[in-house]
This record gives C-alpha cells, sequence and structure tokens, in this order.
C-alpha cells in the first residue's frame, strides 16, 4: 500500500511539472492592439467621458504599451526622462511575452481609468482564453503579472498629474458679463473640466507655452470686427450647402447630444474628437502594415499629443472665457436661429477641435509622411459616411473648418486653434525621440 502511494506522488508531482507543458509563445500582432483600443474606445462612449478626461485615458495606457515593447526592441528608446515625471519601468525578473505583457499593462491600465470595468473584463477574459490557447501557462502567467506590475508603476506616475486633486476643485462661476460665456441649451449645462490647465503636460513644459492670440474684442457695434466675424457664423449656418452639412456633422464627436423633441428627451453618445483620431491611428497603422512595436509608437506618440493638446486649449478657453455664437446670435440677432451642432458645454476660444486634430495630424505626418491618403471610416458606426483624405494635414483642416459650419465658432478660434495646434505637434515631435533618430529627422 505504502509503494501505491508513492507511486501516486510521483505521477503527481510528474504531472505538476511536466503537464504544465506548451510552447513559450504567444500570438500577439498588430490588430490585437487595434482590437483592444477599440475596445476601450467603445467603453469610454459608453461612460461618456468628456474629451479632455477621454484623451488622458487614452494616453497612459499607450505609453505603457509602448514603453514595455520598447524595453525588447533595442532599436527603441524609453519614454522616461522625456515624458514629464516618468520613470523607467521595472524590468522583468523571468521569461515573459514582452507583446503580452504590453498588452496587458493596456488593459489593466484602462480598465481602471473607466467607469465600466466589467465591459474591459469581459473583453480580456474572452480575448486571453483564445491566446492562451497551447501556450505554458506559467509563462503566460508570468507575462501578465509583469505587465500588471508595469501597470502599477504607471498608475502610480499618472496619480501624480492633479487629476485627482482637480475632481475636488470648484465648479466654473459664470460671470454677468455679454462678453463672457453663458451655458447654452438644450441642456444648459455646466462648464466641463475649468481646471484642465492643472493637470501635468506630457511633454509640454507647461499648459501656457502655446498661448494663442487674442480673441477678438467683444463688440455688438455693426461695424466691429467682433460682429462681422459673428454674421459669419450666422450667414454659413443659414446657407449650409450639404456638403458643409456632412462635414460638420461627421467630424462632431459630441460625447452626449441631448436630443429634444417637444417634452421627450433623449441623449445620443458619440466619439469624442480624441476618439476619432485615434481611430485615425489604427487606419494608418493598417494601411501602412505597421507591426506591434510601430504601431504601439504611433498610439503612444499621437496620444500624448492629443492629451497635452486639451490641456493647451483648455488652458485657453477658460482664461478668454469667450461667449459662444449660439448666445450672441439669440440675444442680438436671430433668437430663433439655431446652430447645426449643439454647442459643447465650454467657453468658446480656441477651437478645440482645431488645436487638436492638427496636433495629431503633425505627429502622424512626421511618421507616415505629408501625402499619406487613407479612408477614414471611424464614423461609419455611428451612422455616418466615410471621407478621404489626400492627408492627415488636410484631414485635421476639414476638421477645423467643420467647427464653423456647425455654428459653434468664430474664424479666430478656428485659424488661431490650427496654429496653436501645429506649434504644439510640433514640439512634441522634435522633443520626443522614440529611435535614435528624433521623428523630425525622419
Amino acid at each position: 500500500m505504502k509503494k501505491f502511494n508513492f507511486l501516486m506522488l510521483v505521477v503527481a508531482a510528474f504531472c505538476f511539472v511536466g503537464c504544465d507543458t506548451g510552447k513559450k509563445e504567444v500570438s500577439i500582432d498588430a490588430d490585437v492592439y487595434h482590437q483592444s483600443m477599440d475596445q476601450l474606445s467603445e467603453v469610454i462612449v459608453h461612460d461618456i467621458f468628456s474629451p479632455p478626461i477621454a484623451s488622458r485615458i487614452y494616453a497612459y495606457p499607450s505609453v505603457a504599451m509602448y514603453e514595455i515593447l520598447a524595453l525588447d526592441n533595442p532599436q527603441y528608446k524609453s519614454l522616461a526622462g522625456q515624458l514629464n515625471e516618468l520613470e523607467p519601468i521595472p524590468k522583468p525578473t523571468e521569461e515573459v511575452s514582452y507583446e503580452l505583457a504590453a498588452l496587458e499593462a493596456f488593459l489593466k491600465l484602462g480598465t481602471t481609468l473607466i467607469f465600466s470595468e466589467d465591459k474591459m473584463d469581459t473583453y480580456k477574459e474572452e480575448l486571453y482564453a483564445k491566446l492562451g490557447e497551447g501556450v505554458n501557462s506559467k509563462y503566460f502567467e508570468a507575462s501578465v503579472a509583469y505587465g500588471d506590475e508595469v501597470a502599477q508603476h504607471i498608475l502610480k506616475w499618472a496619480d501624480g498629474d492633479m487629476y485627482k486633486q482637480t475632481r475636488t476643485f470648484p465648479k466654473f462661476t459664470v460671470i454677468d458679463d455679454p462678453a463672457r460665456w453663458q451655458p447654452t441649451p438644450p441642456g444648459y449645462f455646466e462648464a466641463i473640466e475649468p481646471h484642465w490647465n492643472q493637470i501635468r503636460p506630457f511633454v509640454l513644459d507647461s499648459a501656457n507655452q502655446f498661448t494663442p492670440e487674442r480673441p477678438t474684442q467683444f463688440d455688438m457695434d455693426k461695424n466691429s470686427q467682433f460682429y462681422k466675424e459673428t454674421m459669419e457664423v450666422y450667414n454659413t449656418g443659414v446657407n449650409l450647402t450639404e456638403e458643409q452639412k456632412e462635414i460638420a456633422s461627421f467630424w462632431d464627436c459630441n460625447p452626449y447630444v441631448m436630443n429634444v423633441t417637444g417634452h421627450v428627451m433623449a441623449a445620443t453618445k458619440k466619439i469624442t474628437p480624441g476618439g476619432h483620431w485615434i481611430g485615425i491611428v489604427k487606419i494608418a497603422c493598417k494601411k501602412a502594415d505597421a507591426d506591434p512595436m510601430k504601431t504601439a509608437q504611433t498610439y503612444a506618440l499621437t496620444s500624448v499629443a492629443l492629451a497635452d493638446g486639451f490641456i493647451s486649449c483648455w488652458d485657453e478657453k477658460f482664461r478668454s472665457n469667450l461667449i459662444r455664437p449660439e448666445t450672441v446670435i439669440n440675444r442680438y440677432i436671430d433668437e430663433e436661429w439655431l446652430p447645426l451642432l449643439q454647442t459643447p458645454p465650454f467657453p468658446e476660444y480656441t477651437s478645440g477641435h482645431s488645436v487638436i486634430s492638427n496636433a495629431a495630424a503633425t505627429v502622424l505626418t512626421s511618421i507616415y509622411g505629408d501625402n499619406f491618403s487613407f479612408r477614414d471610416d471611424t464614423e461609419e458606426k455611428y451612422g455616418l459616411s466615410v471621407r478621404s483624405f489626400d492627408s492627415f494635414t488636410q484631414a485635421s483642416e476639414e476638421a477645423a473648418i467643420s467647427r464653423l459650419y456647425g455654428g459653434i465658432h468664430y474664424m479666430p478660434a478656428i485659424a488661431n486653434g490650427v496654429t496653436q495646434g501645429r506649434k504644439l505637434g510640433e514640439f512634441v515631435v522634435n522633443k520626443l525621440e522614440f529611435t535614435n533618430e528624433s521623428l523630425s529627422k525622419k
């Protein structure tokens, strides 16, 4: 009997060691990263995050993914010491799949930064069941554990960016001044993120580094420049072509549109402006057949440019605190006039679309070139058409002018926002080095 028990222990020990067989290779291509980014975007839409917060949610997971892959690729440099206050990530103490660890860090951070964690957890569970087929379980688990370790490192970095503190800051005070921003219909929402300039930038030296020219002084004299700019919005709105309407709707990217019919109100959820450009990143990477490393680089560079773009733009919005065209036109020109698009709940100057679109276009051009044509189907899932562009710059310029067509910006906010975004994008490109040569030299 004792001999039998001994044999059973030997068999059990053999199974414990030998039954945990499998390949030490996890099949992860760039499509897995794209699908995971798509999943994060869907949850951001579901949870109705504001555009500035959404940009933060995209940035930290993207940086984590890049940092892990770069650690395994000597051609690529860490962003530690380049991004503000980022320290080098820990190195693995066991043999791991860097591709899986990068995916885990991305998903872990993405799940931590959103509300609907269950949606991310379900996605990850189904994805990992497929990725883990035939893979050595200890190797798989070690890779996931390392991804979690890096995620915690990045989360500690994120915790120092003032986001949590700004949640406790006072709400924006609306000033009784005809030149200053007032809440707009139909929801008359409070101003979104009035303290966003307190968030630590990723690359910028400060939130006000690229302060644009001053907006046109409020003056409703019919000979004033401001009155002319107001009438430009009004006349454009009442004479829109079908093409202009399509352009405005395509770039609307309002995460929460309130639809009012009589006494019935219903909300429509859409992707944010930053989320639209994250979608363009996917389109560019797939067209260029970018490998996982290049894909991670593109997401990281674009997401930090978007995040800093929102910090820079919001810094100006709440400094100039300029009134929206809808309020001015209804008060002084035509009380029945409505903009094509619903006016977002924050001050007018500068145009967020103009700033972040041109920042994103600048960094994408630094990677894929100026004549990179593409079909943008990002908004197709929201019932909008596909639009084609000859370059990222052309797309960013259309995004900018769409805000005039939408009736929510005067032209100076658009033109000066374009300049602001391009300067910011160029600064990001010139400051960050991903490989042995700066992207600006490629």
